[in-house]
C-alpha cells in the first residue's frame, strides 16, 4: 500500500512539473515577438515622417542639399534591411538591422542639428510640428527597445535555466539577440557649418 501512494505521489510531481512548465517557453516566445512588434511599430512611424520632414526642409532652398541627400539614402537602406521575429536569434542578421537604423539615426540627427542655421526653416510650423513628432517617436523608439530588451531578458533567461532549458529543447526554441549598440554610438554627430 505504500509503495502505491509513493508511486501516485511520484506521478503527481511530474505531472506537476510537465504543467507547471510546458506553455511557459511559448508565452514567453509570444511576449517576445509582440515586444518586437512594437519597436517595428516605432521605426515604421520614423520611416512615415521622414518624407514630409524632407519635404518641408526642401522648402528652405539655401538648405544643404547632401545633408537631405543622406537622410533620404539613409531612410532607402534601412528599408532594404528587415528583421522578423523568426530571425530574432541570428545575431548577424539583427547586427544588419541595427546598423541600417543607426545609419538612419545618425542621418536624422545631422539634418537636425544643421537646421539652426536656417532662421526661416526653425520658424516654419510644419517643421516646428515634424520636429517634435520625430523626436518623440525616438523616444518611443528607445521606450520599445528597453522593453524588447527586458523581455529578451525573461526569455534567455528561461530559455538557458533548468527546467525552462528543458521545455526549450523540446520546443526547439533558442536565444534571442539583444540591442547591441553600433560601434560610434556613445560619439555625437559631427556637424560642420
Amino acid at each position: 500500500m505504500n509503495s502505491r501512494i509513493w508511486i501516485w505521489v511520484g506521478l503527481g510531481l511530474i505531472a506537476l512539473f510537465i504543467v507547471s512548465g510546458i506553455n511557459t517557453i511559448p508565452a514567453l516566445e509570444e511576449k517576445v515577438n509582440a515586444s518586437w512588434a512594437q519597436v517595428e511599430n516605432n521605426y515604421q512611424r520614423r520611416m512615415d515622417l521622414i518624407p514630409n520632414l524632407v519635404e518641408t526642409v526642401k522648402g528652405s532652398a539655401s538648405f544643404e542639399q547632401k545633408t537631405l541627400t543622406d537622410v533620404i539614402n539613409a531612410r532607402s537602406n534601412a528599408t532594404k534591411v528587415t528583421l522578423n521575429a523568426e530571425n530574432l536569434s541570428d545575431p548577424e542578421a539583427v547586427k544588419n538591422f541595427e546598423l541600417a537604423q543607426g545609419k538612419l539615426s545618425y542621418a536624422l540627427s545631422r539634418l537636425l542639428v544643421s537646421v539652426e542655421k536656417y532662421p526661416d526653416l526653425k520658424a516654419n510650423n510644419n517643421f516646428i510640428a515634424l520636429q517634435s513628432q520625430l523626436e518623440g517617436t525616438e523616444n518611443r523608439i528607445a521606450i520599445s527597445r528597453r522593453d524588447y530588451i527586458e523581455t529578451i531578458q525573461e526569455y534567455n533567461t528561461k530559455v538557458r535555466t533548468f527546467p525552462g532549458s528543458i521545455w526549450a529543447m523540446i520546443h526547439g526554441a533558442k536565444p534571442k539577440q539583444s540591442f547591441v549598440a553600433t560601434e560610434g554610438a556613445s560619439n555625437p554627430p559631427a556637424v560642420k557649418f
